[in-house]
């Protein structure tokens, strides 16, 4: 007797899982001998390649879009250190670049002279100010630029 489930899935090019044999086909199963007439039952279509099945992504999608509202990101549910999360030279970059904007606003406004702003440029490149709220803190506090041109 051949086996025919392992010659259909040879000629389907799929795995013996997949292919599905129709049950008006048993009685003709006895006649088979060949692959020719494996072929023929596939042509008539008693012998079928189920289709392929794949990973569901509708859990996915929900976590995912839970994650893009900022839900399931707590401390628990993260792996490797800050920087493998957020790229360091991207945060530096994005930093300094808002406290130059700043600072050239300042200069180019006459809010500051050049000589004050070369100072604070610098104090910026030297990683001097966190963010742009210590540098307007540090303006204030140090008697730079009063309160109200602070913007």
């Amino acid at each position: 007797m051949v086996d025919v489930r392992r010659l259909a899935a040879d000629i389907l090019g799929v795995g013996e899982s997949r292919v599905k044999i129709l049950p008006e086909a048993l009685e003709k199963l006895e006649e088979v001998s060949t692959r020719a007439d494996v072929r023929r039952l596939i042509k008539e279509g008693l012998i079928i390649a189920e289709p392929a099945k794949g990973n569901s992504r509708g859990r996915w999608r929900l976590r995912h879009e839970k994650k893009r509202k900022g839900r399931r990101r707590g401390y628990g549910s993260r792996k490797g250190p800050k920087s493998a999360r957020e790229d360091p030279k991207r945060i530096w970059m994005n930093r300094i670049r808002t406290l130059r904007r700043y600072l050239k606003y300042l200069k180019d406004s006459g809010i500051i002279d050049p000589k004050t702003w070369r100072k604070l440029y610098k104090m910026a490149k030297g990683g001097y100010f966190r963010d742009l709220g210590h540098l307007k803190q540090y303006l204030i506090t140090n008697k730079i630029v009063p309160p109200d041109k602070i913007r």
